[in-house]
């Protein structure tokens, strides 16, 4: 009699394969960061100047030109940068005289992540805007804090200005010692003309960089003094560079450059934006320029008598029109310098293909080979052998068990299934839109919104796959299953949300959400998502019960000692490495855009990307289920969940490896930020990946005992 039929001797086998490749694949994956990683990067090769200052090396004018190759149907063609960035949008054309809006936005910094509103600093006010020429802002630009409002400066289109006062501002001891701390942590302040960001860039040195900064620190060797000095730059020289052509009307801008300077001011008791001064008149035709003996240094100043309480300060600015010879879709080629090239993104795409190729070809030589030999001898055995059941061994001994329902927490497990489900289809509906150019990534705020929309309207989806399992489980609190479903993933991100926008409150950060905004995402919640909810749960509870090809016995089977790659915690740390190995260069790049602010654009990339992370959770969950079964243990429930969730695990500690090595932050509330928010992505992609492990394990059990001849 046949007692064994090839299950322990292929188990076997297939471990050993799991195993070698796991290594082989971690030692790629890290050899392959490695090499790329100083590319990847601008941070890399980034220099300090004399004002502590970080400033990113880019190409030399003439050197910047930078096209997309994209692939056409019969030869590969160029797209300019701008075409992809800004898909229909068009340029604007400006006639002598016009007046531009110069708008300012977020005063940031990459050693914090806390923002501020600019007008919070001791600046120029802003004009006085009336409600219908502000800017509207959408619900995730209100989650991001991203504020803009139109700048003190009055740009006039080829107009040509002196240096010319602005305003004085007389800044007290509170807001002195807080210039200094952001000069201390290099904020910067970002303002933008005709949709471009301003540069800070020089030709000669061969650098550009975004926004400039509020100030610079200068050490002692510099100052002479026994302590770093702090100066603050009061004096903006901005460069616009046009383009004119025949083939258009007027003008087109293609170049937004600043360069700040620090001066002391020579002024009387009080300065208007027509006063001339001794320093900055705009008759001498003179260029303001940064000289150590004219620096104005933020500290009160000793030689007055008697001394002032405040720190009197001119704000000044000149503005000159240059012509330029680039074209306006050229004009986002400066801004790339220091982003991922499209060469990264399929060396990137190539390492994740070949991680799914390897487990492909696993599972089709091993397993599926296995499963045929199975199935045959298994069958033939059924015909052939009265007492088949003495001489059944391996995965079909539990056939009688492995549809039992779960006996511990089968409510979480169908929540957090139909959540994962909600997430994978929001997702990858919001990177469809934008392949299909409907949304643009790189309005933040668009896409953020975009993604909650799709979210709350996917409440069906998860309403539905929760209630079928649930049902499938025989378990009967079907108002709990739903409620609890509608509440727990979005509350618990609230929650974190809500105790984080608490400490941004205090700190006075540009990021603090309003209670309005809360309260319109409450709304949202209970009005549109959980009504979505309880419809899929009608849905999905009214359905028929999902049919499975084995029935279930009265009595539970004795589950033998498993090895130790069956068993959890083991099982989860192999089970997340293959799934987070496929996304983990390209979640290089968008860390990088999201904290580094590097500009992701490459949507066709994110989509197959996902779409192979898909089918490396679905193939390594049918694997670890499979050797699982064939150890004979029949509770693969929880672990077909949890082997491939744990990738969301490896991408936290992925999370924390970047903060220690690209990231420079100061201060516990930075920290707490970054942590915050990474921790909500981790929860997510383990969410969807374990779904998406979930549902391919409970599709092979049911495809592999019904091809089986069970008695």
């Amino acid at each position: 009699m046949i007692t064994n039929i090839g299950n322990k001797s292929t188990t076997h086998r297939c471990c050993n394969s799991v195993k070698y490749y796991l290594l082989l694949l971690l030692v790629l994956s890290i050899s392959f960061q490695q090499r790329n990683g100083n590319y990847v990067l601008a941070d890399e090769d980034e220099d300090e100047g004399v004002s502590g200052e970080v400033i990113k090396r880019g190409p030399a004018e003439g050197q910047v030109k930078r096209r997309v190759r994209r692939r056409g149907i019969l030869r590969r063609k160029e797209t300019s940068v701008a075409s992809l960035l800004f898909p229909g949008v068009a340029p604007e054309e400006y006639a002598t005289d016009d007046l531009i809006p110069m708008w300012v936005e977020l005063v940031e910094s990459k050693k914090t992540q806390v923002p501020f509103d600019y007008y919070d600093l001791p600046v120029c006010p802003g004009p006085s805007v009336g409600a219908l020429q502000r800017m509207r802002k959408n619900l995730g630009a209100k989650l991001q804090g991203y504020n803009i409002k139109p700048s003190p400066y009055a740009i006039r289109t080829l107009n040509d200005i002196g240096c010319t006062a602005v305003c004085m501002v007389k800044i007290t001891p509170k807001k002195l010692r807080w210039l200094r701390k952001l000069v201390e942590r290099q904020y910067r302040v970002h303002v933008s003309l005709d949709g471009l960001p301003v540069l800070m860039r020089s030709k000669d040195l061969n650098y550009a960089v975004r926004g400039y900064p509020v100030g610079f620190k200068a050490p002692p060797s510099f100052t002479g003094l026994k302590q770093d000095e702090y100066y603050l730059y009061n004096h903006l020289r901005f460069t616009i560079s046009y383009n004119k052509d025949p083939s258009f009307e007027g003008m087109r801008i293609v170049g937004f450059d600043v360069h700040p300077v620090s001066i002391h001011h020579e002024f009387d008791d009080e300065v208007k934006s027509d006063s001339k001064l001794e320093t900055c008149d705009p008759e001498k035709g003179e260029k303001v320029i940064n000289d150590p003996a004219s620096y104005l240094a933020l500290r009160m100043s000793d030689d007055e008598t008697p001394p002032k309480n405040t720190l009197d300060v001119v704000y000044s600015y000149e503005v000159e029109w240059v012509k330029s010879a680039l074209s306006w879709s050229d004009r986002w080629d400066i801004y790339l310098v220091g982003s991922p090239d499209d060469e990264v993104h399929y060396f990137a795409i190539v390492n994740s293909l070949m991680i799914v190729i390897f487990l492909s070809g696993s599972i089709a030589t091993v397993l599926l080979r296995t499963l045929r030999k199975d199935i045959t001898a298994y069958n033939e055995l059924a015909n052939s052998i009265e007492d088949a059941e003495e001489a059944q061994t391996g995965w079909k001994l539990v056939h009688g068990d492995v549809f039992r329902p779960p006996k511990d927490y089968a409510l979480f497990l169908s929540v957090a299934v139909g959540t994962g489900a909600q997430l994978g289809m929001a997702v990858s509906t919001t990177i469809l839109l934008a392949l299909l150019r409907v949304i643009n990534f790189m309005n933040k705020g668009q896409a953020l919104t975009t993604i909650i929309v799709l979210y709350v309207l996917s409440g069906s989806i998860a309403g539905y796959t929760s209630s079928r399992l649930y049902k499938f489980f025989e378990a009967q609190s079907w108002k709990q299953n739903t409620v609890i479903t509608a509440a727990a993933f979005p509350g618990l991100l609230v929650v974190m949300f809500v105790c984080l926008d608490i400490f941004l409150a205090l700190a006075g950060a540009a990021t603090a959400v309003s209670i309005w905004t809360i309260i319109a995402l409450f709304l949202l919640w209970l009005c549109v998502s959980t009504p979505l909810v309880f419809v899929g749960s009608y849905f999905g509870f009214r359905a028929p019960k999902i049919e499975v090809p084995t029935k279930t016995n009265q009595i539970s089977r004795f589950i033998p000692d498993a090895p130790w790659h069956c068993k959890l915690p083991y099982s989860m740390v192999l089970g997340g490495i293959l799934p987070f190995g496929s996304v983990c260069i390209e979640m290089f790049f968008i860390l990088g855009a999201l904290w580094l602010h590097q500009i992701y654009y490459v949507v066709g990339f994110l989509l197959l990307v996902i779409i192979i992370l898909v089918i490396s959770c679905a193939e390594v969950g049918i694997m670890m289920c499979y050797m699982q079964l064939s150890a004979e243990d029949h509770q693969w429930w929880w672990r077909s969940f949890l082997n491939t969730a744990s990738a969301g695990g490896y991408l936290f500690l992925y999370c924390l490896w970047f903060l220690s090595t690209k990231l420079d932050l100061v201060g516990f509330l930075p920290i707490l930020v970054y942590l915050t928010y990474m921790s909500m992505l981790s929860l997510a992609f383990a969410l969807f990946c374990g779904s998406i492990g979930f549902l391919s394990c409970f599709t092979f059990n049911k495809m592999i005992y019904g091809a089986l001849k069970v008695d």
